[in-house]
């Protein structure tokens, strides 16, 4: 997948611009940056959800000469809050997945829910075909929101900040499947996140994106350096090495320790 020169605008002002970015097959690469700096708008551009100028190659085709049917079967999308109806069932939900391969006013085929199931089964969510989503905790919702994602078949798989709303058990659970999915489907991913230490842990490479410009990109260890996140988060920070990426550790600001109490014992 390749991004050149995209640049977005909304309200009149500039939140993408001239974006060059490109992810290999099978790579898994994550795009940081403080808020606001047009992180979830990239995406969006790449999945067609907001117009843009510049150009997005999906796989071999320009994503600008995709029917939305044919750019739907190239690229999926998880939002950040997706908007799920009241009520609906989760094979209910999964299935729309399947919604640009379908003739309009057509009925699923058997090929049609054979993805469902598989995408199902690949999340150990068969047990809660039937369950509106309403009722599953926030992981599992998330697994669900997972299983539509890949029911649509699509091999490049865009995450808008897919463990925003989880425990670190649950992120730990979401991204992990994300990662073994990758290599059992040979999926591109391209995700957004907040949490700079577990993005280090999971992604290929990284893209720090600041006012609208990518102004770092590299392996973790190269893109999360005190130094850039000074820089562009106005945050201090020290930066550790870890087993498997670097660890970004907040440091508390000089003078806002307050005495503690003695302890009466």
């Amino acid at each position: 997948m390749g991004v050149r020169r995209v640049s977005v605008r909304l309200g009149g002002a500039t939140v993408v611009d001239e974006v060059d970015l490109g992810v290999g097959a099978g790579e898994w690469v994550t795009v940081i940056g403080p808020n606001g700096a047009g992180k979830s708008t990239l995406l969006r551009a790449i999945g067609g959800l907001v117009a843009y100028t510049g150009e997005i190659d999906l796989g071999k085709r320009r994503a600008e000469t995709l029917r939305r049917r044919e750019r739907a079967r190239a690229v999926a999308m998880v939002a950040q809050t997706p908007v799920v109806p009241p009520g609906m069932r989760v094979i209910d939900y999964v299935l729309l997945g399947r919604t640009p391969y379908l003739a309009p006013l057509g009925r699923e085929s058997a090929s049609d829910l054979s993805a469902v199931d598989e995408a199902l089964g690949a999340l150990d969510l068969e047990d809660f075909a039937g369950r509106r989503l309403e009722t599953l905790s926030g992981g599992e919702r998330q697994r669900v929101f997972l299983a539509r994602a890949l029911a649509q078949g699509a091999p490049i798989l865009l995450l808008d900040e897919p463990t925003s709303a989880l425990d670190i058990g649950h992120q730990q659970e979401v991204l992990d499947l994300v990662d073994r999915l990758r290599g059992e489907r040979e999926l591109t991913v391209l995700s957004t996140m907040h949490d700079l230490s577990i993005a280090g842990e999971y992604a290929d490479r990284m893209v720090l994106l600041a006012e609208g410009r990518v102004v770092a990109a590299g392996p973790p260890r190269e893109v999360l350096t005190e130094t850039l996140l000074a820089e562009h988060y106005r945050a201090r920070v020290t930066v550790l090495e870890g087993e498997s990426g670097p660890v970004v550790i907040p440091k508390r600001s000089p003078g806002s320790r307050t005495s503690r109490p003695a302890d009466p014992r």
